[in-house]
Order: C-alpha cells, then structure tokens, then sequence
C-alpha cells in the first residue's frame, strides 16, 4: 500500500524551539518575579524576590514532578498571606520567556549581560569653598 503525499507529512510534530512550548505568564496581583539563589534541598529554595527581599520558596507539588529548577532560573512566585519571608514558586519560565522579561524590564540581567553594563558614576559634589570667613 503506498501512501499519499499528505499522510507522509503526519506524524510526530518537530518542536522548533523552546518558546513554542509554553505561553508566557506573567505576574499577577500578589506574585513576584524571582531569581533561584540556592537549592537547599527536598523543596526548598533560596529566591532573591523583584522586592529586594530574599525568600525561602517552597516547590509545589504539581510542579515538583514536572519541572527541574536550577540555580539562576527565574521564577513567579507567590508570597504567603501569614509569613513574607516564604513563598510558593508557582512557575518557571523557560530561557527565552526569562531573556524576554529581562528586555521588557520585568527583571534585572544577571551574569554576562550585567557586567557588560557599567554602573552608574557616583554623583560629584561641589568643592567646598576653602577661602577664609572674614571676622566681624
């Protein structure tokens, strides 16, 4: 039995790239973007917040089993209701949704792209004026 030009052409769908796989979310009320600092085991997450506050993030379980998270991820994460010095990492966005976020100012860059950037020169003051009061 030969088979017909278009039924060659089904069958298992090529990925071209990673962001073809996911839609971008981004946060919402009450969520924050965050860096992965450290794994400190079992499911727990050092996350340096978009806050300024760093964050002991829990894995949550649907996605434990799904996702691997490595140092350096960005991540969306909801701080809990009692205690904002914890949170729940409730995704983790692939390369290309992070280096979108990081163009768009979600983000700050990390690594090579922020060395690459030069810091801000500190603002001078004006000489103060070294001539003598006269005396009354």
């Amino acid at each position: 039995m030969l088979l017909t030009g278009e039924e060659t052409k089904l069958g298992k769908r090529k990925v071209l790239n990673e962001a073809h796989l996911k839609e971008l979310v981004l946060p919402e009320q009450g969520e924050l973007l965050g860096r992965v600092q450290k794994i400190s085991g079992g499911n727990q997450v050092l996350v340096q917040c978009t806050d300024g506050e760093v964050r002991l993030c829990r894995i949550r379980g649907k996605m434990k089993r799904r996702m691997w998270i490595r140092e350096g991820d960005i991540v969306l994460v909801s701080p809990w209701d009692f205690d904002h010095k914890r949170a729940d990492i409730v995704w983790r966005y692939i390369k290309d949704h992070a280096d979108w976020l990081e163009n768009n100012g979600y983000m700050r860059p990390s690594g090579k792209a922020a060395a690459a950037q030069p810091a801000p020169a500190p603002a001078e003051q004006p000489a103060a004026a070294t001539t003598p009061q006269p005396q009354v």
